[in-house]
């Protein structure tokens, strides 16, 4: 379990430094209309430490040979760990890195008229953005591991 808590920090780690990035090139301030685009480039990170994590897995075990399920419970275990410290992250981003960042989502979306202000308003929030980023890290972190352990498994 210590190098899927190594791996989860790592992701976790990854996540703040993209949101450092993100707001340092005006995604949460006068480029936010492009918000919705770059943010999602960040699944390519995620993809490359899940198999850089599930590489090191595999490592480890005898004769480095490892499962589909192995590798599967392994990137689990870093997607729970992920989920369980995302709502510290989102405290971090939104009350330090970035608070502006909900006002000006809510103004953005009202603005383009993706959304009427009651539905800004219920999305756009911390308590909103805790639970998306805890079931996101679950769900995608899930996907993530079941097909990044299918290309990595080994058996001799």
């Amino acid at each position: 379990m210590m190098k899927e808590i190594k791996w989860g920090l790592i992701f976790v780690a990854a996540i703040i430094l993209w949101l450092i990035i993100e707001r340092l090139t005006g995604l949460h301030t006068h480029n936010i209309e492009y918000h919705a685009i770059f943010t999602n480039v960040f699944a390519v990170v995620a993809i490359v430490i899940y198999i850089i994590a599930l590489r090191d897995k595999r490592a480890s075990l005898p004769n480095q040979e490892m499962t589909w399920l192995q590798g599967f419970i392994s990137g689990l275990k870093i997607a729970v760990v992920v989920a369980v410290l995302s709502p510290a992250v989102q405290l971090l981003v939104h009350y330090v890195i970035s608070p502006q960042f909900f006002p000006n989502m809510k103004s953005h979306a009202i603005a383009s008229g993706m959304m009427s202000e009651t539905q800004a308003e219920k999305y756009f929030n911390l308590t909103s953005y805790m639970m998306q980023s805890a079931i996101g890290a679950l769900v995608m972190g899930a996907i993530t591991a079941a097909i990044v352990a299918f290309f990595l498994k080994r058996r001799s």
